[in-house]
């Protein structure tokens, strides 16, 4: 209830936020006893049963105000304000995450480059080599197609996935059983086609697997290699230091990596030789079985090889331009010009195509070769025979 007293004893806030939940016409430009006064008219006044509604609600939004007001402090957490970034800023951030994730495939991407020319279909291959007793030489190449076919089998795994070699360590035993134990992982990326990796405590056989690991440990093998055997310490030099040294020494490495062993050849080791010297093998049993023998300190050396080569020649002027299976020739000061290749057992179509200088004519020669090499069986006579 409200008395004379009662509002002599507040204040003038109090009374001013009293008068305005009355409804108090006037309240915001009167003084205290102003004030007073007219609360104490409203008070007297009969009021409908709508207006005690009202009043009554009023009274309990101010007391809940006041109440308010008088309780302790809560602090609440305020939300994250949400910078909008405007469309340069948006374009920007855009560009980062899309170049973060270009570099984060790239580097997954084991696919080798598409070879333009090539006159037999790609297929995946790895190959293990042995440099020296404590190094292994990893050789791969990977086509898109499989790339593609590894994402596809890990699902979702494929987000966190890390391309990787897995070395392991076989042992062939006493009988024809074999166990394999995987040594470790070796993280690798793309971008390129051969990694080497020391080999522990020789000598040892291993093979290598490629693949792609997940973060969760799931392996996807992508090839396996050929299985090699590093000699003991002290028996073998370093043997391969890169590429352009494999020419002196080629049936070394070939015949430390498993070349020349019946149990162990791989076809895929003889092509890879093959590419890199730019020149055919033979078949490993009949050119270089015997010489496979020597290099593995073996009782016998005798040897016997026969190999072919296909030497082209040709002139034309001396400012036109000149290709051979489409590779370009370098011409003399005359305008001859003499070419070398390799004669694998197989048919082979060249074509050589010369270009006049301003391009107005073209020329063109196919020459069709084919070689078929026939290796008969040895003949070994006894020591007693004439």
């Amino acid at each position: 209830m409200i008395t004379t007293a009662s509002l002599k004893s507040s204040t003038v806030k109090d009374l001013t936020e009293l008068a305005k939940s009355h409804g108090l016409s006037g309240w915001h430009s009167m003084k205290k006893d102003e004030l007073i006064r007219g609360l104490l008219k409203l008070t007297r006044k009969p009021a409908s049963k709508p207006a005690s509604r009202a009043a009554k609600k009023a009274r309990v939004a101010a007391a809940s105000a006041k109440a308010k007001k008088h309780s302790p402090i809560k602090l609440t957490k305020a939300a994250p304000s949400k910078t909008k970034l405007n469309p340069a800023q948006a374009q920007r951030v855009a560009r980062k995450i899309h170049a973060a994730h270009e570099k984060r495939e790239k580097l997954k991407d084991l696919a080798a480059p598409h070879r333009n020319g090539t006159a037999k279909a790609e297929k995946d291959r790895v190959v293990l080599m042995v440099r020296d007793p404590y190094w292994l030489h990893v050789v791969w190449h990977v086509t898109r197609t499989t790339v593609m076919r590894a994402q596809a089998a890990m699902a979702e795994h494929w987000h966190t996935a890390r391309p990787m070699l897995r070395l392991i360590e076989v042992d062939a035993g006493p009988t024809t059983s074999t166990a394999e134990k995987i040594v470790r992982e070796i993280e690798i990326h793309g971008g390129v086609q051969n990694w080497y990796v020391d080999a522990p405590n020789p000598p040892h056989s291993y093979r290598v697997e490629l693949g792609y690991r997940s973060a969760g440990g799931k392996f996807f093998t992508i090839a396996r290699s050929n299985m090699v055997t590093t000699p003991a310490p002290g028996s073998s030099d370093s043997i391969d230091e890169n590429w352009n040294a494999v020419a002196k020494d080629y049936e070394k490495i070939y015949a430390l990596s498993g070349g020349y062993n019946d149990e162990r050849s791989s076809g895929e080791l003889q092509e890879l030789f093959e590419e890199r010297l730019r020149r055919p093998m033979g078949p490993a049993s009949a050119k270089y079985g015997m010489g496979a023998d020597r290099l593995l300190n073996r009782h016998k050396d005798f040897r016997f090889a026969v190999d072919a080569e296909i030497i082209i020649y040709g002139a034309t002027s001396t400012d036109a331009r000149v290709t051979l299976g489409g590779e370009p020739v370098k011409l003399r000061s005359d305008g001859t010009f003499t070419v070398r290749m390799a004669m694998p057992d197989k048919r082979q179509v060249i074509p050589a195509v010369a270009a006049s200088a301003d391009g107005v004519e073209q020329r063109t020669i196919v020459l069709a070769v084919e070689r078929n090499t026939k290796i008969l069986e040895p003949m070994v006579k006894e020591q007693n025979e004439n």
